[in-house]
């Protein structure tokens, strides 16, 4: 099943969804980013995996989304 997965931040949880594009529901959740990731690689191996950005850089700002 390939396709993508964003890796979103939930500050009401203190977790990360991971979700696809158009879900209502998400696919899994994790406590860090890191495991999130790593839980998206399991679930689909060839998905393409996209990351809230949650803070700002001297390359971002929040709310962009980046590959890992």
């Amino acid at each position: 099943m390939s396709g993508k997965f964003f890796i979103e931040r939930r500050p009401g949880e203190g977790d990360y969804a991971i979700r696809r594009p158009g879900a209502d529901r998400i696919s899994d959740h994790e406590p860090t980013q890191a495991d999130a990731i790593d839980r998206a690689r399991e679930i689909d191996p060839s998905a393409a995996i996209l990351v809230e950005r949650v803070r700002n850089t001297d390359r971002g700002h929040r709310d962009k989304w980046r590959k890992p």
